[in-house]
């Protein structure tokens, strides 16, 4: 389950020891695309890897980041499996709906080796906001509507239906007690930024994301989150409630990671596998995943590529469960 894939691997997780870039390999004009509009979590991890990997030099050419946005990041799989699958210099912002798309053969005949899945370096929790002036105080006055109406409660999410932003609420939803959790509600759009404009314009009562994509509105006084799927509090945020505590047991956490073409040489997968490890040991780096509340966990080499297989096989488990797919 969700609990086991992420949860556990947080506690577990061990730093690897950077071993420095690749002497056979010199990244040239590298890219990195973010799979959505920007503003959301796949554009985050593009921009904060894109920064650090120029301000230490790790690569002598600054990073062009690029927006692909369509299909829950479909449109960028699929422009690198088929126009790009050779590109040495191009990473590809990946996170739980990537594997979950994968799992739930959204990306349409996907699997895990058409990429080279390169790293996590980072995990954080999802949560279920509202507007500041939202008529709902507690995540229970939500779900009590959304037992009455499914349809009366319209919850946005920056990915895809059947994505993690939708599994999630779909999660409290079953532990609230409705029986056809597809019958939810869920409005999707293209990135985290989106979703957060779809909530503040009045489009959806409520918002299925990543604290991280909440934490800027939340601290300027636009949004409320009613809901946070950690197994306790966070430390820094010790007044927003979890989802745990008001009798629904989930728990849910994402994981923050890159993935490159299949097709590149060895020499360049070990030079962004060495680039990324260099980065989980920068303090400065390590700074600013934990402003945006994101906790540490890496995963290189087998290990990524065996975190990645477990994580489809839980998602496609958990997805028939729950009548997202047959």
């Amino acid at each position: 389950m969700l609990k086991r894939i992420v949860i556990a691997g947080v506690s577990a997780a061990m730093m690897v020891g950077a071993t420095g870039a690749s002497a056979e390999f010199k990244a040239e004009s590298p890219q990195c695309i973010a799979p959505s509009n920007p503003g959301g979590g796949w554009d985050f991890i593009c921009r904060t890897t894109a920064k650090y990997l120029f301000n230490l030099d790790i690569i002598e050419d600054s990073m062009q980041v690029t927006n692909m946005s369509g299909g829950g990041g479909g449109v960028a799989f699929a422009h690198v499996t088929k126009e790009r699958n050779e590109d040495n210099n191009l990473i590809v912002a990946a996170s739980m709906s990537t594997s979950a798309r994968i799992a739930q053969g959204i990306y349409e005949n996907a699997t895990q080796d058409d990429v080279h899945f390169l790293a996590t370096f980072g995990a954080e929790y999802g949560a279920i906001a509202v507007r500041a002036d939202s008529p709902y105080q507690t995540l229970a006055d939500m779900m009590e509507d959304i037992l009455k109406d499914p349809r009366s409660v319209g919850i946005a999410g920056g990915s895809s239906v059947g994505s993690f932003d939708h599994i999630k609420p779909m999660l409290v939803a079953r532990e609230a007690g409705m029986e056809d959790v597809t019958k939810l509600k869920y409005v999707s759009f293209d990135g985290g930024g989106e979703a957060m404009t779809g909530l503040l314009s009045g489009a959806t009562e409520a918002l299925s994301g990543d604290f991280s994509e909440m934490l800027g509105f939340l601290e300027s006084g636009d949004i409320r989150i009613i809901g946070i799927m950690a197994p306790e509090r966070l430390k820094n945020y010790p007044d927003i409630p979890t989802a745990k505590e008001l009798g629904y047991d989930v728990v849910g956490a994402n994981w923050r990671g890159l993935y490159m073409p299949a097709g590149a040489s060895d020499e360049a997968k070990e030079f962004w596998s060495n680039a990324i490890k260099t980065l989980t040991e920068n303090e400065d780096f390590q700074a600013e995943l934990e402003a945006a509340a994101i906790a540490p966990f890496n995963n290189f080499g087998d290990d990524m590529y065996n975190f990645v297989a477990g994580s489809i096989a839980d998602v496609e488990k958990l997805s028939r469960e729950i009548g997202i797919i047959e």
